[in-house]
């Protein structure tokens, strides 16, 4: 398996396999885990609060507007599936390799 095996080509766009961690000191991107982009995020999972950041930290990661990312999957799990549009998954190899 290659590293971007976290990440698939979409209809306009790509899927992102990410786990996520919440209430951590800062928001980041740590790399690539168990076939997903691990990603620390500041705010607690509550009220959507993480979601939020989750998809604003992803627009600002990937350079596309934040109503580009939309979460498919896993809203409520730490293991999220999102779909960010205008991008493609060569985009997606390049950064992360």
């Amino acid at each position: 398996m290659t590293k971007a095996t976290f990440c698939r080509s979409c209809p306009g766009g790509v899927q992102i396999r990410l786990i996520v961690l919440p209430r951590s000191s800062k928001a980041a991107i740590v790399g690539i885990h168990n076939n997903a982009l691990k990603i620390k995020l500041t705010k607690a999972p509550v009220d959507g609060a993480a979601n939020d950041e989750c998809c604003r930290l992803m627009a600002k990661t990937f350079n596309v507007p934040i109503s580009a990312v939309r979460i498919v999957r896993g809203a409520t799990s730490r293991h999220k599936l999102v779909s960010i549009a205008g991008i493609d998954e060569k985009n997606i190899r390049d950064m992360f390799g």
